[in-house]
C-alpha cells in the first residue's frame, strides 16, 4: 500500500513535469509530417495531431514506466515490451482525441491518408523512443544530482572535522603549556585559564557535531576563544565582538568564524611583539550576510596572494571548498590589508529569505 501510495506521489510529481519536454517533441514531429513527409491540410492541423498523440504517448509511457518502475531502471526486455504495445496505442488514441477536437468523424484521417499511415506509426515510435529516453535520462540525472549532494555533505562534513582537527592542537597544547608555566607563579590566573578552556573546548564539542548552528551560537564560541587567548596573551590582546540582537537567531554553518580568529591570533597578532586588537563583526548588505574580522597585527605579505584557491593555503581553500558547496557560487571568502595595519577576513554569505532585511 505504501508502496503504491509513493508510486502516485511520483507520477503526480514527474508527469506535469513532462509537458514542456513533450510539447517540443511534438512541435518537432509536426514539422516533420508537414514539410518533410508532406502529409496533412498544413501545421496548424499537424500540429494538433502531434499533440494529443504525443501527449498520449507521454502520459501511457512515461506513467507506465514510473508506475511499475518509479525511478529505478527497468527491465530492458519488458519495457521494450511496454513500448511495442503503447506506442501504436498512443498513435490510435491520440489520432482520436485529434479528429474528435476538430469535429471530424473518427475514421477520417486514417482513411484519407491510409497509404502514410505505417510512416506515421513509425515516426511516432521513433518519438516515443526519443522520449522515453528523454525521460528516462533525465530520471537518472535526477538520482545522480542526489547522490553528488549526498557526496557534497559528507565531503562538508570531512572539511569541518579536518578544520577542527587543524585548529585544536596548535591552540590546545599552547595553552596547556602556558597553564604549566602558570600553576606554580600565578595560581589563580591558571585557575582562570583552566575554566576558561573547559569552556571552549565544551562549546567546540557541541558546535563541530551539529551540521548548522546561528550566530549568537558562533558568537558565543568566538568569546569563549578569545577569552582563553587573551588570559593567554594577557596586555597584548584585546578584542571586541560586534552582533546585532535582532541577527543573533540568523542560521548558519558552524566553524566558519573560528579558523579566520585563529588565522588573526595565530599568524597576526601573536608573532607581533606588542601584539594588538581582534574584531569580530556581524553586517547586512544587500541581503548578504558579511562576517568580518579585523586585527592589527603583521599583516598580509605583499608577494602572495590569498584570494585564489592555490592548494598553497589549505585552511582557507577548506573554508571556500565549504563556502561554495552550501552557499554556492555568491559566497566568497576575501582578505584584505586592514587600514592602518592587520589584516581583514571577510566572509559574505546569502542570507535565507526570512532573514533579510
Amino acid at each position: 500500500m505504501n508502496l503504491t501510495a509513493s508510486r502516485l506521489r511520483l507520477l503526480a510529481h514527474d508527469l506535469p513535469r513532462s509537458i514542456l519536454p513533450t510539447i517540443a517533441i511534438s512541435v518537432a514531429c509536426a514539422l516533420v509530417v508537414t514539410y518533410l513527409m508532406h502529409i496533412g491540410s498544413g501545421f496548424a492541423e499537424n500540429l494538433i495531431f502531434s499533440l494529443c498523440i504525443g501527449t498520449t504517448a507521454m502520459l501511457l509511457i512515461n506513467g507506465a514506466r514510473l508506475l511499475f518502475w518509479g525511478r529505478e531502471e527497468p527491465p530492458k526486455v519488458r519495457f521494450l515490451l511496454v513500448l511495442l504495445i503503447l506506442a501504436p496505442l498512443s498513435f490510435f488514441i491520440g489520432n482520436l482525441i485529434a479528429t474528435a477536437s476538430l469535429g471530424r468523424a473518427a475514421e477520417a484521417f486514417t482513411i484519407n491518408q491510409a497509404n502514410n499511415t505505417i510512416g506515421i506509426i513509425v515516426l511516432t515510435l521513433l518519438a516515443c523512443v526519443g522520449g522515453t529516453l528523454f525521460f528516462w535520462n533525465r530520471e537518472k540525472m535526477a538520482v545522480l544530482r542526489a547522490r553528488n549532494q549526498q557526496i557534497e555533505r559528507q565531503t562538508v562534513q570531512a572539511q569541518l572535522q579536518m578544520l577542527q582537527a587543524q585548529i585544536e592542537p596548535h591552540m590546545l597544547f599552547n595553552t596547556l603549556a602556558t597553564l604549566q608555566s602558570l600553576i606554580a607563579s600565578e595560581p589563580l590566573r591558571a585557575q582562570q585559564m583552566l575554566d576558561q578552556l573547559i569552556h571552549y573546548l565544551r562549546s567546540t564539542l557541541s558546535e563541530s557535531r551539529s551540521g548548522k548552528t546561528t550566530l549568537g551560537r558562533e558568537f558565543d564560541l568566538m568569546q569563549a576563544y578569545l577569552g582563553l587567548m587573551s588570559l593567554r596573551m594577557g596586555l597584548r590582546l584585546t578584542y571586541a565582538l560586534r552582533l546585532p540582537d535582532d541577527m543573533r537567531e540568523i542560521p548558519i554553518a558552524p566553524m566558519l568564524l573560528q579558523p579566520l580568529v585563529e588565522n588573526a591570533i595565530k599568524h597576526g597578532l601573536e608573532p607581533k611583539l606588542d601584539g594588538g586588537d581582534c574584531t569580530v563583526q556581524a553586517t547586512r548588505h544587500r541581503g548578504m550576510l558579511v562576517l568580518s574580522v579585523f586585527d592589527t597585527g603583521r599583516g598580509l605579505d605583499p608577494s602572495v596572494s590569498y584570494n585564489q584557491n592555490d592548494g598553497m593555503h589549505i585552511g582557507l581553500d577548506n573554508i571556500r571548498a565549504r563556502l561554495q558547496a552550501l552557499y554556492g557560487p555568491l559566497a566568497e571568502l576575501t582578505l584584505t590589508h586592514n587600514i592602518p595595519d592587520g589584516t581583514v577576513a571577510q566572509i559574505t554569505i546569502p542570507l535565507t529569505p526570512g532573514k533579510r532585511k
